[in-house]
């Protein structure tokens, strides 16, 4: 048995940036568009007229400031109102496996590795660009790995599933290393014309390497334990898919073909959930909060991680007990919590134990107990 550690990490961050103000300028626009358009309809009680954003709003709903998206123009504009990304031919790289190779790279070079290091890819998102071939063994062939790659989809909880998945394989002697990678393009399915959720997302891509414990040249985090698990709920859910074309309706732009939430019901249901899931992960592994340096948590919305930071410390957290990136980086599924690690975890001492956890639709919860060495 060998022990599996956190050797490297790397974030990919799009050159574009829409504020809040840009947000809202942009959405209510298209509010005022729409509301014209169905001004009779409205007027007669068979349509809603749609209400207006604002930057006081989006902040205390969630906390986030700006978010990074991969194309801004089309989100922008009140006629379109959703990104406009180029069709790539089968010849050239997709953008997820662009986006990735990218985050990769930046992995392997802060752990002092090349390709001829690892021995997996496992692409971990919310949503794959396509069915097949995996996204992975595209990444996996840019990066010029041998060995093999596969995707996985557990929502928000893809980058922690992915980091056990790998640590069970490190652990058990079957790869020397693994790159759990999670591309998102969060930005092409949210649904910006929605006024509840139209702020929630941005676009970014990160990556994770993880090494037998012995192959460590520098810093590393060991994997002391991961813990996941689901429970099903349809209070997040996105009903696109290949069999959108069979359905009898024919429609093809659905509301439901994009992110939906009830966010009343998750708020309510998933923080109790993640809570005693870390507790209990926590209590498996011997951590009492007071051994608890650092808390990197899936980065969806700043009151529920406030709440969850008290509930597992049994306080307020200190001032980088609990790092937030999601005001700078919006809610990036998967990619949220890993984009916290890798940002805020190069100032822990040896010694130091610290937890990823990651959480979301599913419902689905994985956390990563780590430790810090050199």
């Amino acid at each position: 048995m060998f022990k599996p550690a956190i050797t490297g990490t790397g974030v990919f961050t799009p050159d574009q940036i829409i504020t809040n103000a840009e947000l809202v300028e942009a959405f209510n626009a298209y509010v005022d568009l729409y509301n014209a358009q169905n001004a009779e309809a409205i007027a007669a009680g068979d349509r809603a007229a749609k209400e207006h954003s604002s930057e006081e709003f989006i902040f205390k709903a969630s906390g986030i400031e700006q978010r990074y998206v991969i194309d801004k123009s089309g989100i922008l504009n009140p006629e379109v109102m959703h990104p406009l990304l180029r069709q790539r031919s089968d010849d050239e790289p997709s953008l997820m496996a662009e986006m990735a190779l990218d985050a990769a790279t930046k992995a392997l070079a802060q752990a002092g590795k090349t390709a001829a290091d690892v021995d997996a890819v496992i692409c971990a998102a919310s949503n794959l660009e396509r069915a097949y071939p995996a996204v992975a063994i595209e990444i996996q062939d840019l990066l010029g790995i041998e060995g093999f790659a596969f995707d996985m989809n557990v929502a928000c909880s893809s980058a922690t599933f992915g980091i056990q998945a790998a640590a069970d394989m490190v652990r058990s002697g079957s790869i020397r290393s693994a790159l759990v990678v999670n591309p998102e393009i969060c930005s092409a399915h949210l649904e910006w014309r929605d006024r509840d959720c139209h702020f929630i997302f941005g676009d970014v891509a990160t990556a994770t390497l993880i090494e037998r414990e012995e192959a460590a040249t520098g810093p590393y985090f060991e994997i002391k334990s991961t813990r996941c698990a689901t429970d099903f709920s349809n209070n997040i859910r996105n009903n696109n898919g290949f069999l959108r074309r069979s359905r009898p309706d024919g429609v093809k732009d659905r509301r439901d073909m994009q992110f939906m939430q009830n966010g009343r019901k998750v708020f309510k249901e998933v923080l109790p959930l993640v809570a005693e899931h870390i507790a209990g992960h926590m209590a498996e592994e011997g951590v009492n909060a007071n051994d608890l340096k650092r808390l990197w948590l899936h980065q969806a919305n700043k009151s529920m991680n406030d709440f969850i930071g008290r509930k597992v410390l049994g306080r307020s957290p200190e001032p980088g007990e609990q790092p937030n990136i999601l005001q700078e980086y919006a809610n990036t599924s998967s990619a949220g919590s890993i984009i916290a690690f890798s940002k805020h975890s190069s100032d822990m001492k040896d010694g130091d134990t610290g937890l990823i956890c990651s959480f979301g639709a599913g419902y689905s919860v994985g956390s990563v107990v780590v430790q810090r060495h050199g």
